[in-house]
């Protein structure tokens, strides 16, 4: 694929209502991953799909990796065990929080991007 310039140098598309369904699909927490995979894997979509898709899957993984790090540290440990369980509670809230948030967004025609993580997102995702 080309390298194409990011894209809030682009003019916003007209919006229909297929591809806001899609948008809030791809956002809804832990289900969204694989239909966000789904339209990476097979490149199909537009610029705003693929980019709301990078942001899911990125969010999703980084969620699972921390929910199963705290979870695993919980367990091995005897110390910190409450204390970890208490970090995976409010990792797993905040995941679950922002895409709520994410989604009133995109209902609200705001943009979903997130400052920092929408950009490694794509940095990472990008291919």
């Amino acid at each position: 694929m080309e390298n194409l310039p990011p894209i809030d140098n682009y003019p916003p598309a007209p919006e229909t209502a297929t591809s806001k369904k899609l948008l809030l699909l791809y956002l809804i927490p832990v289900i969204g991953f694989f239909p966000s995979l789904w339209t990476l894997y097979r490149h199909e979509g537009s610029r705003e799909q693929l980019a709301v898709s990078r942001l899911s899957i990125t969010l999703g993984f980084t969620w699972m990796l921390g929910y199963l790090l705290l979870a695993t540290g919980a367990a091995t440990s005897d110390f910190f065990t409450l204390r970890l369980l208490i970090l995976n509670s409010f990792l797993t809230s905040g995941y679950f929080l922002v895409s709520v948030w994410l989604i009133f967004r995109v209902i609200q025609g705001r943009s979903y991007r997130l400052p920092g993580f929408s950009s490694f997102a794509e940095r990472i995702l990008r291919k």
